[in-house]
């Protein structure tokens, strides 16, 4: 019979590796999307698989800070978040490891990739023209640098610039034309609102429908989701730029951090949520299109039409995503 400190010594042990087992079998993320949009996704791999999934949400800075601020004692396994500038920041800020894999490869295509392997794109969204069915026609449009045109004057409704996204769209701005003309084209933008810039993408598309502006730039999925509840809203997509660079695509993206306590299954994880099966659904879930380009995007997203995208990489977005914020204060885009 063992003495007492020794049972209890042996106890601690028996306990500790029965965590170990435990944990083997759960992978934990951390995910600036919300609930809804990623707790279908997960529990279909738990069901599969047997392995939990357990998910915190919040938005992606806190997220990152707390990634960072866990370092070697992570509780993290992975990073979910939107827009390459947010996936290309936390790679720069250390918190992202690099692995390869085969199956994220062939499912993948490479532009929606890091390329140092930090992470993978899952869905995509294009941040795409919208405009008036009462007061625009379709062929007044072209491009997102026509929309600097005084034609528009006293017409553009846009987001604020502090959204990552509209930074990402300036960054590719940049990539494609330059400083200079960009900083041209912003100005032109600016010069064009018909009123303050807006909080959110939804708040541009209302202020069209009652006729405050005329045009404006929003993600695709918030369109669908405002047009599944409002579908005689009189407001459009237009798909610009279709006969040089193409429409400008971005997207959410997960990343393994660099401390995962289970690094093997959070991989396990990423290749299954490349594959058609985790595309549809994650994709579905917010109107998105899947990354994987074998997979369909749902009903209604086909019936938005089909586009030209921009081939650039989105992780433009992030290494230029300092100078396109200097570049948007400047133009006085707010």
């Amino acid at each position: 019979m063992l003495a007492p400190k020794r049972l209890l010594t042996a106890l601690a042990l028996t306990l500790i590796g029965s965590t170990v087992v435990q944990a083997a079998d759960e992978v934990v993320v951390y995910s600036s999307r919300i609930d809804e949009l990623i707790k279908p996704v997960f529990d279909a791999y738990t069901q599969k698989t047997g392995v939990k999934v357990t998910f915190i949400t919040d938005k992606e800075a806190p997220l990152m800070q707390r990634i960072k601020a866990e370092g070697a004692n992570a509780t993290a396994d992975l990073l979910l978040t939107v827009d390459a500038g947010n996936l290309w920041q936390a790679e720069q800020m250390g918190i992202l490891q690099p692995f390869t894999s085969k199956v994220i490869d062939a499912n993948i295509p490479l532009q929606y990739r890091a390329a140092s392997h930090a992470w993978t794109g899952l869905s995509l969204r294009a941040r795409t023209l919208v405009y008036s069915t009462e007061r625009v026609k379709p062929s007044d449009l072209s491009t997102y640098e026509a929309l600097a045109d005084k034609q528009w004057e006293g017409r553009l409704c846009l987001r604020t610039a502090k959204k990552v996204y509209n930074q990402s769209l300036t960054a590719t701005l940049i990539e494609t034309h330059g400083a200079a003309k960009t900083e041209e084209i912003i100005k032109g933008w600016v010069n064009n609102l018909a009123t303050d810039v807006f909080s959110d993408d939804n708040a541009v598309m209302q202020a069209i429908a009652a006729g405050q502006c005329d045009v404006g730039i929003v993600n695709t999925y918030y369109y669908g989701r405002l047009h599944q509840a409002k579908p005689d809203l009189p407001v459009k997509l237009f798909w610009p730029n279709q006969a040089d660079r193409g429409v400008h695509v971005n997207l959410s993206g997960i990343g393994l951090t660099a401390h995962a306590p289970h690094p093997e299954a959070a991989k396990a994880l990423v290749e299954w949520m490349t594959t058609p099966e985790a595309q549809k659904i994650f994709a579905d879930a917010n109107q998105e299109f899947p990354a994987n380009p074998a997979v369909k995007p749902s009903a209604e997203v086909q019936a938005w039409g089909q586009f030209i995208p921009d081939t650039l990489p989105v992780e433009v977005a992030g290494l230029r995503q300092a100078e396109a914020i200097r570049l948007m204060d400047r133009a006085g885009w707010n």
